[in-house]
């Protein structure tokens, strides 16, 4: 994934009505939001990157909160309709097919009810 490309996942990710900044994300700058950093976040200026792996635990937990599935999960599948691997996220009965991990979960948080 390019920088600019992060940069528009980040963005559509901290746009959905289920996000919130969470202790351990990581930002566009490199920084890990602890609770000195989360008082002062602003959306145009930290941005998430879901390319860091913690980042994207977090979002986990956001789209398992929003969809009420606290069993909800990202796994990888290859070979079902193309020879690339795809990703897909399950929670609350949605299930959906996405290029990574991270545009899966973006995904399921902006379609969350």
């Amino acid at each position: 994934m390019t920088d600019e490309e992060a940069l528009d996942l980040g963005r559509r990710f901290a746009a959905c009505k289920g996000f919130r900044p969470m202790r351990g994300m990581l930002d566009n700058h490199g920084r890990t939001w602890t609770p000195d950093l989360l008082w002062r976040w602003t959306p145009k200026v930290d941005i998430p990157d879901l390319r860091d792996p913690a980042t994207r635990g977090c979002a986990l937990a956001l789209v398992r909160e929003a969809w009420g599935d606290p069993w909800g999960h990202v796994a990888v599948e290859s070979g079902t309709y193309t020879d690339a691997p795809h990703w897909y996220v399950r929670a609350g009965g949605f299930d959906s097919y996405c290029n990574s991990e991270a545009e899966a979960l973006v995904f399921a948080l902006e379609t969350a009810p």
